[in-house]
């Protein structure tokens, strides 16, 4: 069956009844699986796992519901390259998404990313039988990528023509059911220089995209068939524009917020893509009092997108199979929000690269653990296969059997960013209390103790060589093969002589309308 890509296609059981096995067909006891997800939400933001300044009632029911997982990571935290692993179960170098974009193939590997990694994860869930949807935000390349959904809905952020914005089918939605605010050029906030400004959505929460895309998981959820289903909820929130509807835009009084947690300079600042970062989206010279009031609407987008989970999870919860309904919550990546004097994400400190990642399916796991295993995005492909069937690793670990005590947990956990071979790549090992960086630019190291220093203030790579030296080792043995030597020269990580690069501005408006950026004048916008 082709995938679904109607703007206005809220699939009802009418809809999809001829997908029911036939007559006298063997019941289906296996688990339904649904995976929800948000974007750019940092691990510290749930209320149950100890922030006592945040309300997520919805998020700790999940807690409460399953398994913690207290060391969860993105691989290459950054959008596109998290999502293209939690559709393949690949890492980067198999990928070779190792930031925003797609890179060629590595000498010896296939040309296309299913060629190189195999079916995406909802095409290999429609094969096994299941009923499948996919919601919200998905940063495929291309936009409208065919990725294995029998139902399909879009919820980008931005549209580059207005053929995309007429193909989105939240915009759609918008234009259809509520035309009086087509108008609005950036309908889940303004963005550019606006990308760190405290904002009030220009939607109500009736109408957000988020509110949107819970209502159509909602509406899958309930529809009954005789086979199980697997679902994606993508939400865009909380990245950044930071603009919660009413009455979450003043949920939380910013100077009851904490203020950001700063090293020294030269240790937050050795990652020379921070600062260039911070000055892309204005975000250069933000003072204390300024991060306060933006983490609490921060707080109040997690605060809505919680309160929409809650929908969801009821109707979960409404099912007469509940129990037998594995959900995972995981993000692609968290936020800096103003901690080691950064912004947005791209790094491998823990507020930037560490997720949330809870687990659940209270038919066969314990309720309200927490655990210390490193897990990544790599392993969601096993999950799903494992829960559904007959497991496929890729390059994940299998988190169902580490549980149940049938599988090994992983040593060393990696992550990677910046193509292989160039300045701008870099390498993470997480192992044990300890977590080490290199940055091929300069072939700087940063070695922190987790354990000891969860902030990552203290720099102790020239006091702990012998520690350096064995995470080091570990990087270069991850990358001695076809997809990663382009890191490696002499036998060892490939180091270029420092360079800052040069500091543009990031200018996103709304392409669809034909606004490109700031006008020469200022009478030029009114033309």
């Amino acid at each position: 069956m082709a995938a679904d890509r109607g703007p206005l296609s809220h699939i009802g059981c009418g809809f999809i009844g001829h997908l029911h096995p036939s007559r006298g067909s063997k019941l289906d006891t296996r688990p339904n699986i649904l995976y929800v997800m948000t974007d750019q939400q940092r691990f510290d933001t749930i209320a149950a796992l100890g922030n006592k300044d945040i309300y997520t009632p919805n998020f700790d029911r999940l807690v409460r519901r399953g398994l913690t997982f207290n060391n969860a990571y993105s691989p290459c935290p950054v959008c596109v390259a998290a999502r293209y692993t939690i559709r393949t179960g690949c890492a980067p170098l198999k990928t070779r998404v190792f930031s925003n974009g797609i890179d060629a193939p590595a000498p010896g590997q296939a040309e296309t990313m299913t060629e190189r990694c195999g079916p995406y994860l909802a095409s290999e869930m429609s094969a096994r039988g299941y009923r499948t949807f996919g919601i919200g935000k998905f940063h495929s390349n291309p936009w409208d990528e065919e990725l294995g959904y029998q139902s399909h809905l879009h919820s980008e952020e931005l549209y580059g023509s207005p053929e995309r914005r007429r193909g989105d089918a939240y915009a759609s939605f918008i234009a259809e059911r509520y035309p009086a605010y087509d108008f609005v050029e950036g309908l889940m906030g303004e963005r550019t220089e606006m990308y760190y400004m405290p904002q009030m959505s220009p939607m109500p929460a009736h109408c957000t995209v988020e509110s949107w895309a819970a209502d159509r998981a909602v509406e899958h959820i309930r529809c009954k068939e005789d086979r199980p289903f697997f679902g994606l909820l993508s939400f865009i929130g909380p990245h950044p524009p930071l603009a919660p509807p009413i009455p979450f835009n003043r949920m939380y009084d910013p100077d009851r917020m904490p203020n950001p947690v700063r090293g020294e300079l030269e240790i937050d600042h050795m990652d020379e893509q921070i600062p260039w970062m911070n000055y892309g989206i204005w975000a250069e010279d933000i003072n204390d009092a300024h991060v306060r009031v933006l983490r609490a609407r921060y707080y109040g987008e997690i605060s809505y997108i919680d309160q929409c989970l809650g929908r969801v999870l009821d109707a979960v919860e409404a099912r007469e199979d509940a129990e037998n309904t594995v959900i995972c919550f995981f993000t692609d990546h968290g936020d800096h929000m103003g901690d080691h004097s950064a912004w947005q994400k791209e790094s491998f400190f823990d507020v930037s690269c560490r997720i949330p990642f809870l687990l659940s399916w209270p038919a066969r796991l314990a309720a309200d653990v927490r655990r210390d295993d490193l897990v990544s995005l790599t392993d969601l492909y096993a999950i799903a296969t494992g829960a559904s069937g007959d497991v496929i690793l890729r390059d994940g670990c299998d988190v169902l059997g580490i549980v149940e005590g049938n599988a090994s947990a992983r040593e060393a956990l990696f992550g990677m960013y910046g193509s292989p071979g160039t300045p701008r790549f870099k390498i993470m090992v997480r192992s044990g209390d300890w977590k080490y960086i290199y940055l091929a630019n300069g072939g700087r190291e940063q070695l922190f103790n987790v354990a000891l220093d969860p902030n990552e203030i203290q720099q102790r790579a020239s006091d702990n060589p012998t520690v350096v030296d064995r995470l080091k080792a570990l990087a270069v043995g991850a990358l001695e093969n076809k997809a990663g030597e382009a890191a490696l020269e002499g036998g060892s990580l490939r180091a270029f002589q420092y360079e800052e690069r040069p500091h543009p501005r990031v200018y996103q408006f709304d392409r669809s309308r034909g606004v490109v950026g700031f006008p020469d004048r200022p009478e030029d916008a009114l033309a």
